[in-house]
């Protein structure tokens, strides 16, 4: 699998890496690696997902190329069925008519909430929260013309696991996240096909050598792959360090978790129609909580060789490969073999983006 190439050339025809077709010279102290995908983000540069119009959701894809975002998943988050209804509509449109070459593509919607665990409710409003149910799952599934790709919630209120089972087969990745749930309901959710941690160690019940929780569970199992935002502000540094040794790079995946205060000056904005307050690169509710972050995936890629170690190999196996093998999309996406979508972003020696280049087509160049 071809993740990293310097001092060479790729070859792009009709809008997948070829054998020929026009070239793309990668000189020696530049990296070729494949697009970025963002599988948690909320917003960016003034515009959030659950505005529900084309126009903002227009803005966070152009935004987006100069970050290295080659596709992604706009996530919603808990608010009334009527406002989610409408952003799952707006989302599923944008992707029938507009998801054109030459700029960042969305691969399907993230809904995070509204079945969650209020006592981990983190920037989620209370009083919209749902008990996860088949039936009210289905609402949302029409709204969205069936282009759901991940639901975060709480497996714990989950009932005989019937809305796990229902998300694993149908293709959709069933996600824990803003739940308490403990070491064993863990345990149990992922024979009925849970497969992934939501925002790893943040709203979830913790590790603790006398009640073990969701994080303990997202060390300990495999069949967890483990979403982490590496801004140095949810994470420390050393969380990071360790959650990449003990998981893996293979079993990790970066995501910005990113609100429309993402590349705007200090301020107030809003996340789901709720007031937040950025100041410096943390955005917070009045009550203090973290509201999301403010973080790029290429400073997530620079963050996570920092703070762990790695190699740059092995931060693109994580923002690359690791979502792409998640959404079933490997085939296409995720590297930079032959065959594939040409989603190819080059990088200079300090790893800053110099070109994006979205399914053949250049979406930013400096």
């Amino acid at each position: 699998m071809r993740k990293v190439l310097t001092n060479t050339s790729i070859f792009v025809k009709d809008g997948k890496i070829s054998n020929s077709g026009e070239e793309i010279n990668i000189p020696k102290g530049y990296f070729a690696v494949p697009g970025f995908i963002d599988t948690h983000i909320h917003g960016s540069h003034g515009a959030d997902a659950m505005d529900g119009t084309f126009e903002t959701l227009d803005h966070i894809v152009k935004t987006l190329a100069k970050e290295g975002v080659t596709s992604f998943l706009p996530t919603t988050m808990t608010q009334e069925i009527s406002n989610i209804n409408r952003a799952l509509n707006n989302i599923s449109d944008y992707m029938s008519n507009n998801n054109i070459a030459g700029q960042p593509e969305i691969l399907g919607i993230h809904l995070e909430g509204p079945f969650i665990n209020c006592h981990h409710k983190g920037a989620q409003p209370e009083k919209f929260i749902l008990d996860p149910t088949v039936e009210s799952f289905k609402i949302f599934e029409k709204e969205a013309n069936n282009n759901i790709r991940k639901v975060t919630y709480a497996p714990e209120l989950d009932k005989n696991f019937e809305f796990t089972k229902y998300l694993s087969e149908n293709n959709i990745i069933p996600s824990v996240g803003h739940s308490s749930a403990s070491f064993e309901n863990i345990e149990d959710a992922i024979s009925f096909g849970l497969s992934s941690v939501t925002h790893f160690h943040n709203g979830q019940s913790p590790h603790h050598h006398r009640t073990p929780g969701v994080v303990t569970a997202g060390f300990t199992f495999d069949e967890l792959n483990t979403e982490i935002i590496v801004d140095g502000i949810h994470l420390h540094p050393n969380t990071v360090k360790s959650v990449v040794k003990i998981k893996s790079p293979n079993n990790v995946t970066l995501i910005t978790d990113a609100m429309e205060a993402k590349g705007l000056e200090d301020g107030e904005y809003k996340l789901g129609g709720q007031k937040v307050i950025k100041v410096k690169n943390e955005v917070r509710l009045e009550s203090g909580s973290l509201a999301g972050s403010v973080n790029t995936m290429i400073n997530s890629v620079k963050n996570v060789m920092e703070f762990s170690g790695c190699s740059l190999e092995d931060a693109i196996t994580m923002a690359c490969v690791n979502p792409a093998k998640e959404l079933g999309i490997l085939t296409r996406k995720g590297s930079l073999d032959i065959g594939k979508d040409a989603d190819i972003v080059i990088l200079d020696n300090e790893y800053n983006v110099v070109k994006t280049i979205c399914r053949g087509k250049v979406a930013f160049e400096i």
